[in-house]
């Protein structure tokens, strides 16, 4: 039980970097940070405003790593803003057409990865609290 909660802490750890670093760098490029030609003022703010959610996102996660096993509630919820921010990515590429390369590992981060992180804290926790009562 401890190896396998150390490597789920490792692994929410080492995903955590994907929120927390494009979140910095979106704070601090903005809208520029996409190469994507003309931004205007309303999109460098929109995209700002969004990036800094995004940071503080991946923070969030990294609030539940020290104690993951009793952070199911919040684990959910912050997991479930990832899926519901994949879906409305998903919905843009139907349409608006596909998006980069980082943008669709992105969608498999939302889509895949981030619920199979939620059902491994929920093994984690279960195991946890069965423990708990022997």
């Amino acid at each position: 039980m401890i190896r396998e909660r150390t490597l789920l802490q490792g692994v929410v750890a080492v995903a955590c970097l994907v929120p927390i670093l494009a979140g910095i760098d979106g704070v601090l490029r903005g809208a520029a940070m996409l190469r994507s030609g003309v931004v205007t003022a309303d999109l460098d703010s929109h995209f700002r405003y969004l990036s800094g959610i995004f940071l503080m996102l991946g923070m969030a996660f990294v609030s539940t790593i020290p104690a993951i096993e009793r952070q199911g509630p919040r684990f959910r919820l912050l997991g479930a803003m990832v899926v519901m921010g994949g879906l409305a990515r998903l919905l843009s590429w139907a349409a608006v057409g596909a998006p980069s390369l980082p943008h669709r590992l992105g969608l498999v981060m939302e889509l895949v990865v981030v619920p199979l992180l939620i059902l491994w804290q929920a093994r984690i926790a279960a195991r946890a609290t069965r423990e708990t009562r022997k």
